[in-house]
C-alpha cells in the first residue's frame, strides 16, 4: 500500500482497521474511553516538537494527532452518532462564526473588541447547546453553567487553574494587583510550613495544592503560561542533571557514588553552564514530615 496525500485514504484505513474479522485486533478492542490517553498524549508529542524546534518530527506528530480524531470519528460512525465529515463540517462553521470580522460584516478588528465578540458568540453557542439538550431530554443543571463553564475537568492542572482564574476575573473575583498574589503566595508557604511542623500530611499535600493555584495565578498576571515554563525547567533540570553525571561518568563515577555536597557543586558549577538558574534539589530538605518513598 502507497502513501497518500489524500485525507480519505486516512479514512478508509481506519474503516479497514476497525472492520470486524479482517481488521486490527487492537484497534477493534477500543474504544472512546481508551483511546483518550492516546489522544492527550499525542497532543503532548505534538507540543515537544514545537518546543524542540524540530519541523520534522512536527509533521508527523500531527499526523498522530489527526489520527486521533480519525479514529474517534470512526468509532462514533460506527454507532450511527456522528462521522470525520460532520466534525469537519462542524469546525468549519464554528470558525466562520466566531470570526464575522473576518467572514462577516462585522468592521471591529481590534484585540479587545474581537475578544468581546468570542465571549458573546461563546455564551450564545452555549445557550444554544443547552436548548438541544433539552429538547433531547437530557439534564442541564451541571457545573458549566456558571461562571466558571467551560473548562474542561481533564486539562492540565496547571493549565486548568490559569483558565478558572481568568474566568472568575472576567466576573471580578481577582486580585487587584500582582503584588497582591505575591502576598497570598507567601501566605500559603506559611501554611504549608505550619502542615509540616505539625505533621500532617494530608493537610500539607492540600496547603501545596493552595500554593501551585497561587503560583498559577502569579503567571496569570504576569502574562506566563505556567505549563510552558515548567516545561522549560524541566529541560533545565534535565540539562543539568545530565551535566552532573557527565563530569562524574568522566572520573569513573555514577550519582548512587557521589555524595550530595559533590553533586551540589557540580550542579553549582551546571548553573554557570546553562541560563537562567534553576532551584538546586540539594538543599531542599523538608524536616517535621517522613519521606513517603525512601528509595
Amino acid at each position: 500500500m502507497t502513501p497518500s496525500r489524500d485525507l480519505q485514504r486516512l479514512i478508509d484505513i481506519m474503516a479497514a482497521l476497525r472492520t470486524p474479522g479482517t481488521g486490527c485486533p487492537w484497534d477493534l478492542e477500543q474504544d472512546f474511553a481508551s483511546v483518550a490517553p492516546y489522544t492527550i498524549e499525542e497532543a503532548y508529542e505534538v507540543a515537544d516538537a514545537i518546543a524542540r524546534g524540530d519541523f520534522d518530527d512536527l509533521c508527523d506528530e500531527l499526523g498522530d494527532l489527526l489520527l486521533q480524531v480519525v479514529f474517534h470519528a470512526r468509532m462514533a460512525e460506527e454507532q450511527g452518532r456522528f462521522d470525520f465529515g460532520d466534525v469537519v463540517t462542524a469546525i468549519t462553521a464554528k470558525m466562520i462564526r466566531r470570526h464575522p470580522h473576518v467572514f462577516g460584516d462585522v468592521r471591529g478588528r481590534d484585540t479587545a473588541a474581537v475578544n468581546a465578540a468570542w465571549d458573546q458568540i461563546k455564551a450564545e453557542e452555549k445557550a444554544a447547546k443547552a436548548e438541544r439538550q433539552r429538547l433531547r431530554g437530557l439534564d442541564t443543571r451541571r457545573e458549566d453553567e456558571g461562571a466558571l463553564a467551560g473548562v474542561p475537568v481533564g486539562a492540565p492542572a496547571l493549565t486548568r487553574a490559569v483558565k478558572l482564574q481568568t474566568k472568575a476575573a472576567k466576573v471580578g473575583f481577582d486580585w487587584p494587583e500582582t503584588r497582591s498574589v505575591l502576598d497570598k503566595i507567601r501566605e500559603e508557604i506559611d501554611e504549608v510550613e505550619a502542615e509540616i511542623v505539625a505533621g500532617d500530611r494530608a493537610a500539607a499535600a492540600g496547603e501545596i495544592g493552595d500554593l501551585l493555584f497561587a503560583l498559577a495565578n502569579l503567571a496569570r498576571h504576569l502574562d506566563v503560561d505556567p505549563e510552558s515554563a515548567l516545561r522549560g525547567t524541566n529541560e533545565k533540570f534535565v540539562r543539568r542533571f545530565g551535566f552532573i553525571e557527565e563530569r562524574l561518568a568522566a572520573v569513573g563515577r555514577t550519582p548512587q557514588q557521589a555524595t550530595l555536597d559533590e553533586m551540589e557543586a557540580l550542579w553549582q558549577e551546571a548553573k554557570g553552564r546553562v541560563p537562567s538558574p534553576a532551584a538546586s534539589p540539594a538543599r531542599a530538605s523538608t524536616p517535621g514530615l517522613p519521606d513517603s518513598d525512601p528509595n
